[in-house]
């Protein structure tokens, strides 16, 4: 029997990242594409109220379920948004849905090569940039390239028709190769510096508008230095780049993950270098599978019926990768290549399946049907008369005594309530006693606790810590007299490997240890892990406060001189915000590694 699609409990799972929706009736066929800065609030503004468009309730009325991928940046959302639509051509997509797409900045194969900003079918002679998400950057900066590299923008029946230099060269935005005044090699020497920078090979010419930019600041024609800094903007919109369209690429990248005894598996199609869609599978499998044999055993069955490529990119190591590379070829009559150790724009993809797999996965198991299962199986080892309706936890957080926050979550038989969750900011405690911290922190929620309250006691009360912490939370509500809650501890396994955590309850000394595959050990652990989540931000964001700086004052690996040239090189803090880890690590000084610490810093994990 199919589950009715529950849009309040699907949203709640829906990351804040941006990415694209695809909307489904109940036959599975595509109704709408969309794209979303933040997918969350986007695909819930369609069920807050009833909308005021025909066509929106029309489409919310037929809405089956969501499939969702998550990508990078926002520009790889507005591309593939674009493939996705012309691909599935959906009823109620309008927009883009002619062949127009977006533009690419053309680079002509003449002997004279003209620069120029091209939409449509790529037929002519030359190199393509792009797809360029921002119209309007493209072609502003394609200008500013002319003014500086004064490459031809003219058509070649104008060009080969000049017996003088035109007006193009009177203002200098080009310097008349028509007429003879700048040599083949010269001007071959700009076209490569101008393909540099387009190739995001070269940061020269930002290098010099931010020394422009300063040098204007300096000298208070600060008019001036705001046409830089929105120069410097317009170009790095320009460099900026995408990866769910390439030059090259006909593969299906494969990515697994694998929490609490449940794995998702999402296969990527690349085809011509262009995302062509994604689809999830959530296999069962055994308890201690590993991501690996998980995939191996995946991509046997997979391609059993379907169309192999000749290239499979997975995020594991497969210790069986060249037997299945062997039978795939030998079923697909071409050969096929098994890949995990990628890089470049092969890695971004990788990346990017391994992301949605892991977002799909949390989706899943925070599911209705799931948590159900999962709050049964719960009564089950706590012994109680009827499954849990509300489970409450608490996590403290602090970083050496500052800054400490206590963090309590609630979950109930329809996954996690945020509405409820409050965190408690911790005073006059030494710094660094979590036992005082915690005490503190549930006296504040449970002292004032009457049967008239608005706010519910929990059922089972869930504490991160050992006996100690448990011992604790038992003599604060033994003070309140509450006596109705079923009070356990979860504590880190050894050397505090997932699935060998102990469960301590409130009666017994001795832990209960769950196995691996236990559906109330996996209910635990995600309960845990979001108080855990949840104290962590809320510790963050008060030791910001305290020390009063940006986010990225707190980056480690960012001090004040890289501090400042990445705000110059990106314009702005808004610009680096909006900026892939690619292309922080442009800027020099700033490795892979720290720019994804960075891309992090200001896309948290939700």
């Amino acid at each position: 029997m199919t589950t009715a699609f529950d849009p309040k409990t699907f949203v709640k799972t829906l990351t804040p990242l941006p990415g694209v929706y695809r909307m489904l009736d109940a036959s599975g066929q595509v109704l709408y594409i969309g794209k979303a800065r933040n997918l969350k609030r986007r695909v819930a503004s369609y069920f807050r109220a009833r909308p005021e468009s025909a066509k929106v309730r029309s489409l919310v009325a037929q809405i089956q379920s969501i499939e969702v991928t998550v990508t990078h940046t926002e520009g790889e959302a507005l591309i593939l948004e674009s493939h996705l639509i012309k691909r599935h051509r959906p009823r109620y997509n309008v927009l883009l849905r002619d062949d127009k797409g977006y533009p690419y900045i053309h680079l002509s194969a003449d002997q004279f090569p003209r620069l120029s900003l091209h939409r449509g079918p790529r037929r002519a002679a030359g190199r393509y940039f792009g797809p360029y998400p921002n119209a309007t950057a493209a072609r502003e900066s394609l200008q500013l390239i002319q003014r500086v590299f004064q490459l031809r923008p003219c058509e070649n029946s104008f060009f080969h028709n000049r017996s003088r230099p035109c007006l193009q060269h009177q203002i200098k935005r080009c310097t008349a190769p028509c007429t003879g005044l700048i040599s083949e090699t010269d001007y071959r020497h700009d076209v490569h510096s101008a393909v540099r920078l387009l190739e995001g090979r070269s940061s020269e010419l930002i290098d010099a508008l931010v020394e422009r930019m300063e040098q204007a600041a300096s000298e208070l024609r600060f008019e001036n230095a705001a046409q830089y800094r929105d120069q410097i903007a317009q170009l790095r919109q320009l460099q900026e780049r995408q990866h769910v369209s390439g030059e090259r690429g006909d593969l299906d990248v494969l990515a697994v993950a694998v929490e609490g005894g449940s794995a998702c598996v999402q296969v990527f199609f690349f085809r011509g270098g262009q995302l062509q869609g994604n689809n999830r599978y959530f296999p069962h499998i055994p308890a201690d599978e590993s991501a690996a044999e998980v995939l191996s055993a995946f991509i046997g069955q997979y391609y059993l019926s379907k169309n192999i490529p000749a290239e499979l990119i997975v995020n594991q190591p497969l210790a069986d990768a060249d037997w299945l590379a062997s039978a795939l070829s030998e079923r697909s009559g071409h050969r096929v290549t098994l890949r995990h150790r990628v890089r470049g724009e092969r890695q971004h993809w990788l990346s990017m399946a391994s992301h949605n797999a892991e977002q799909s996965l949390r989706a899943q198991q925070a599911s209705q049907a799931g948590m159900q299962r999962r709050f049964a199986a719960l009564q089950d080892v706590l012994g109680l008369e009827q499954p849990p309706s509300r489970l409450e936890c608490f996590d403290i957080s602090h970083t050496q005594g500052e800054a400490t926050v206590a963090a309590c979550v609630v979950f109930n038989r329809e996954g996690a309530q945020k509405s409820s969750y409050r965190r408690y900011t911790i005073h006059g405690v030494t710094a660094g006693d979590d036992y005082a911290a915690l005490e503190q922190a549930l006296e504040r929620r449970y002292s004032r606790h009457s049967e008239a309250a608005a706010t519910p006691l929990p059922d089972v009360l869930i504490i991160d810590g050992g006996q100690g912490q448990l011992a604790r939370a038992r003599s604060v509500l033994q003070a309140g007299q509450i006596n109705d809650i079923t009070l356990i501890s979860i504590a880190k396994g050894p050397e505090r490997r997932p699935g060998q955590e102990r469960v301590y309850l409130s009666d017994s000394n001795q832990p209960v240890i769950l196995p691996p595959d236990s559906v109330a050990l996996h209910l635990i652990q995600q309960i845990r892990d979001e108080a855990h989540r949840f104290a962590i931000a809320g510790h963050r964001n008060r030791r910001a406060k305290q020390r009063n700086t940006s986010v990225l004052e707190h980056i480690v690996g960012i001090g004040p001189k890289r501090r400042q040239r990445l705000l110059k090189q990106f314009g702005g803090l808004q610009q680096l915000a909006r900026a892939g880890t690619e292309d922080i690590a442009k800027v020099a000084g700033i490795s892979p590694e720290l720019a994804q610490r960075i891309y992090d810093a200001f896309h948290p994990n939700p």
